[in-house]
């Protein structure tokens, strides 16, 4: 079970940071114009600016330059769902959350935390 998150191609990561980033600059964030593309979740923010999908046009861009962890849990890439309030998902959808966080935790480099977040 422990590799079932295991990336194809081994990764070399960072250490992680825990520098604050401002939900402004989460926000420029989003892959567009060259900039770099970050997904928080759980008020952790991960650079994703390798992978195309997050990229414009990609299928997951809907979670760039946000705190997607609602989305997540739920599986979904409605806009309406990318919010970073996941508590009062179900225990299940709250076991997706955390299999996403090992899922990126073994892709992306963490690049610093969510100024003032409070859904950790």
């Amino acid at each position: 079970m422990s590799g079932r998150f295991e990336p194809k191609v081994p990764v070399q990561l960072d250490p992680p940071k825990d520098d604050p980033i401002s939900l402004g600059d989460l926000a420029k964030a989003d892959g567009t114009n060259g900039e770099k593309s970050y997904v928080a979740i759980k008020g952790k923010v991960y650079d994703v600016s390798g992978n195309k999908m997050y990229q414009p046009g990609g299928s997951y861009h809907v979670f760039a330059g946000k705190d997607a962890s609602r989305a997540l849990g739920m599986t979904s890439v409605k806009p309406e769902d990318v919010r970073p309030d996941w508590h009062d998902l179900p225990d299940k959808e709250k076991g997706v959350l955390e299999d996403w966080i090992t899922f990126f935790s073994k892709r992306y480099n963490v690049v610093g935390v969510v100024e003032g977040a409070t859904n950790q």
